[in-house]
């Protein structure tokens, strides 16, 4: 089956490169790209801006109240991390999915299976210094001894951040990094750094994720006092007194006239993200994108689920692989090429202008129920998932 698939993959693959070429021919091309690179990028503006990772501790081990981590060094094994935090290298690696050999990057975090000791929980060894006083002591110094009544123990300190704990996500298959970056509306440059992640942004099965905090503004410093505004634990916080039981609100003059709804054309939904591209799918990522050997995304969903427009354009060309299935490509401004293969039932013809969300055809029935969805500068394929974002 994986065979077949990166077969079909590939024939794809070679098909739209084609298809690519002869469609971007129709128009004078740009050599300079002058003002495409990042024109359609404006996934910052729209992302939620995230603080620091808390610096972890000698060993390298950053402390929450509900659980820990270890960061890794440069050159670490799991087996080094283990040795250094005393924890038995076969648990610690089974916990995360990896070898107790395996080589670990720079700051790369293993979530811990148990707490261990944090900085000041150990305690003096008053009763071998106490020893050894009376050892050293002259023997014709008398000493006297009473019984005394055993000091209350005292609880082990334990040192955790004062900042907000940040959710603990355990990879899924089929999961990306981009995909669990979308799912808590966070970079996925943020998540990368605050998990020690590689270039490529590569995620296992099984492996434990910190979502980085948002920030947010500090409150504003109010006129009651602090001790008025701690509570005992467990007690909860006070609840304050709604603007609407303090003062009543006017009479409302409720028109009785409705209003009209909004008009939405027939097989156009509204589309309320502020990415790029949309898209073309809202289903699973089963294969992300590699340059020179997947030269796109492919996204699966249920089958004769809608195959929408990502952006505004016109339809460029309408064809067929080697095992006849269809092609649609879409132009855009700017050199910008969309391209959805392996799809079925198309609904638009070549020159039709398209908006952004509009219907252009619905995923095959059995196992071939994906879209593979390039996005193109000119001639040259790029990853689709910054203008998704």
């Amino acid at each position: 089956m994986t065979l077949l698939f990166r077969s079909t993959s590939a024939r794809l693959g070679g098909t739209v490169a084609a298809m690519v070429f002869l469609t971007a021919c129709s128009e004078p091309l740009d050599f300079d790209l002058r003002g495409q690179v990042g024109a359609f990028n404006t996934s910052d503006a729209a992302r939620n801006i995230t603080t620091h990772r808390p610096k972890p501790d000698d060993r390298g081990i950053i402390s929450y109240p509900n659980y820990q981590v270890a960061v890794a060094r440069r050159g670490d094994t799991v087996t080094d991390v283990a040795n250094r935090i005393g924890v038995p290298a076969a648990q610690l690696a089974k916990f995360n999915g990896l070898s107790p050999t395996v080589p670990l990057r720079a700051n790369e975090v293993l979530a811990l299976p148990g707490r261990v000791a944090e900085p000041g929980s150990g305690g003096v060894d008053i009763a071998a210094l106490a020893g050894n006083a009376i050892d050293t002591a002259p023997e014709t110094t008398p000493v006297q001894t009473s019984t005394l009544k055993p000091a209350a123990q005292a609880a082990p300190v334990r040192v955790t951040q004062t900042t907000p704990e940040p959710v603990r996500h355990k990879v899924a298959r089929g999961e990306t990094a981009y995909t669990i970056s979308r799912l808590y509306q966070v970079s996925v440059k943020s998540l990368a750094e605050w998990n020690g992640l590689g270039s490529d942004f590569a995620i296992r099965e099984g492996q434990y994720l910190l979502i980085p905090v948002t920030g947010s503004p500090a409150p504003k410093r109010g006129t009651q006092t602090a001790a008025a505004a701690v509570t005992e634990p467990g007690a909860g916080s006070p609840t304050p007194t709604p603007p609407s039981a303090a003062k009543p609100l006017p009479d409302e003059k409720i028109d009785p006239t409705p209003p009209d709804p909004p008009k939405t054309p027939v097989g156009k939904p509204s589309i309320a993200s502020t990415a790029a591209l949309a898209m073309p799918v809202q289903g699973k990522i089963i294969r992300t994108y590699a340059k020179g050997r997947n030269d796109g995304i492919d996204i699966s969903a249920a089958p004769g689920t809608a195959i929408t427009a990502a952006g505004n354009g016109s339809v460029a060309a309408i064809t067929q692989d080697a095992d006849q299935i269809p092609i649609v490509v879409v132009r855009h401004p700017d050199n910008l090429l969309t391209v959805y293969a392996n799809v079925d039932q198309i609904s638009v013809k070549k020159g039709d202008t398209i908006e952004r969300g509009q219907k252009l055809a619905q995923l095959r029935s059995g196992d071939n129920a994906y879209v593979h969805f390039e996005v193109r500068n000119g001639f040259d394929s790029v990853d689709p998932m910054p203008y998704l974002e």
